[in-house]
């Protein structure tokens, strides 16, 4: 990891990263927690903030080890943090000195009594740090830095790719574009970039049309040519075989299609991207269904957008049937961790049978509103077989043989692994996918 560049003291930041990561550990969104930092904090924070909820697992190990009785939470918190940060990496974030010099400066201004006890772990862990870590290994939490249950969910639903899924969730993600095939194509796309000196890959697979780049290395979405002006999008690849999975060999122009959990909106804008629809965007959260509209505006494509629980139609539907409805229900997000590493620690193991009941009442309530001859996406940015597989093969058997039928270009589980579907990039060794599940479901015609 490269240290943020931030006009803040390091010491600050690494206040504001341990109040974080504290917020995380207590069940607080990192997002909403980040909403409330001041603009030339946010950037630096978060980066730090993601890095040491990748390796906070291990860091916890150590910091019992090295100080059996817990601290109180900011201190444990700032503590932990900084065991991250001197976590042994090929690009660590800070020098040994600095990091411990300003951890200590940072428990100096927060909780001057526990200065001195923050300064000698530290260098203890200096001193010790390849028993320490070799350790830590030892137990399963230093070892995948993944709370204890999603550890056996995941040996569980993959026993041949557990480990390999876990250590991949450390990774840092590519950035991946989704070109408008409305205002141009990814080859003419990739020369802009070039004239800006970044170079991309494109991702040549026919599950994604051929209008998929990677970067070589990231950039903020404002630096990327005419992404103001809606060339380009920011979409991971996995979540971008929506749109043609849905659309498959092609809806009648006009088409009735229902995205029935729309925001923030990607995926919708996709499939307004490569057709001409009549496309209702559904979302129940008022506010998240404003950044599907910032969306479609940005990219200058149309929808109505409707305040709505897809589990509760009378409410919303106008009893016009859909010829296509995507469903991309809400999920443990346990596919995309790592882009988002405190998912991993918000998650409790009793939320992925509350999760999978939701999206069972969503594919109840949803099936009736396709009409004979439609098709329906179900999706969920997830690696558990409860909210993929487990969930599709229930709702078959629910709603009968012959009545709803899994069409053969489902993909089920797509795993984040570097030889799954898409090639990995030269050199990377990492997947450009993120982990997700998608169901096709045809209902035959009459």
């Amino acid at each position: 990891m490269t240290a943020p560049s931030n006009s803040l003291p390091l010491a600050r930041l690494l206040g504001l990263t341990a109040d974080a990561v504290q917020g995380v550990l207590a069940g607080k969104s990192l997002n909403e927690l980040l909403a409330r930092l001041p603009n030339d904090a946010r950037p630096g924070v978060q980066a730090l903030t993601f890095h040491v909820l990748r390796w906070w697992g291990g860091a916890h190990e150590v910091r019992a080890a090295l100080a059996p009785k817990t601290p109180p939470p900011n201190v444990d918190a700032l503590l932990t943090t900084s065991l991250a940060l001197l976590w042994p990496l090929p690009d660590p974030p800070y020098p040994d000195h600095t990091l411990v010099d300003q951890a200590v400066a940072a428990a100096r201004q927060r909780m001057p009594a526990a200065a001195a006890f923050i300064n000698a772990v530290l260098r203890r862990f200096i001193r010790e740090r390849d028993t320490q870590v070799a350790a830590a290994r030892l137990q399963p939490l230093g070892a995948f830095n993944h709370p204890l249950w999603w550890i056996e969910r995941i040996k569980r639903d993959w026993p041949q790719h557990w480990h390999a899924l876990l250590t991949a969730a450390n990774e840092h993600p590519p950035m991946t574009l989704r070109i408008n095939v409305r205002r141009g194509t990814a080859a003419a796309y990739q020369q802009r970039l070039a004239m800006q000196g970044r170079a991309s890959s494109l991702i040549d697979t026919p599950e994604l049309g051929g209008s998929a780049l990677v970067l070589a290395q990231p950039c903020p979405v404002t630096q990327l040519p005419g992404f103001a002006e809606g060339d380009v999008s920011v979409q991971d690849a996995a979540a971008q075989r929506a749109a043609p999975l849905l659309l498959g060999a092609g809806l009648p122009a006009g088409a009735r299609v229902l995205d029935a959990c729309a925001a923030p909106g990607g995926k919708t804008a996709h499939l307004l991207e490569r057709a001409d629809l009549q496309l209702l965007a559904l979302d129940s959260d008022p506010t998240r269904l404003m950044r599907v509209s910032d969306t479609l505006g940005r990219l200058q494509l149309r929808a109505e957008l409707k305040v709505g629980d897809a589990r509760h139609p009378s409410a919303w539907w106008d009893g016009r049937p859909f010829d296509a409805i995507l469903l991309d229900a809400p999920c443990s997000a346990s596919g995309i961790v790592r882009r988002h590493p405190d998912i991993r620690w918000l998650r409790r193991a009793d939320d992925i049978s509350a999760l999978a009941r939701i999206q069972t009442e969503m594919l109840d309530a949803l099936w009736p509103l396709l009409r004979p001859g439609g098709r329906l996406l179900f999706a969920t940015c997830s690696l558990f077989k409860a909210e993929g597989e487990q969930q599709i093969d229930a709702f078959l058997q629910r709603v009968g043989a012959g009545r709803a039928v899994l069409n053969p270009a489902s993909p089920g589980h797509l795993l984040p692994l570097p030889d799954n579907l898409l090639e990995a990039a030269p050199g990377r060794g990492r997947s450009l996918q993120d982990g997700f599940f998608y169901a096709l479901i045809d209902k035959p015609a009459d």
